[in-house]
């Protein structure tokens, strides 16, 4: 991906978390790790009615962030950890400017153990 792509791209995937219900979509799948969400289960959670939840998920699945897989009458929604991955190095790649000790506090406070 060239960079004006990447810069769409992230464009995109930005305003797709730039609304209160899509990110806290967003960061439940986060949470849920590669198992994921079944589509009802989600809009349930988040007290949002399913049809509305369903345009939510598209444009988050649009938008590279989540991924949605048909199983029989369900759908099951689960991260785009790749998507997730590309968008945060993008935000961060010119980090500090060489510097690295400067980002530490932010590196610090992200914790994969939950």
């Amino acid at each position: 991906m060239t960079d004006v792509n990447i810069q769409v791209w992230a464009v995109d995937a930005l305003g797709a978390l730039a609304h209160e219900t899509r990110l806290a979509v967003f960061r439940m799948l986060v949470t849920a790790g590669p198992d994921g969400m079944i589509a009802g289960t989600i809009a349930e959670s988040a007290k949002v009615p399913p049809s509305t939840m369903s345009h939510h998920l598209a444009t988050l699945e649009r938008a590279g962030l989540v991924q949605s897989e048909r199983e029989s009458r369900l759908i099951h929604y689960r991260a785009d950890y790749e998507g997730m991955s590309r968008l945060l190095t993008f935000l961060m790649k010119d980090c500090c400017q060489g510097a690295p000790d400067m980002c530490a506090d932010i590196f610090a406070s992200i914790s994969c153990n939950g």
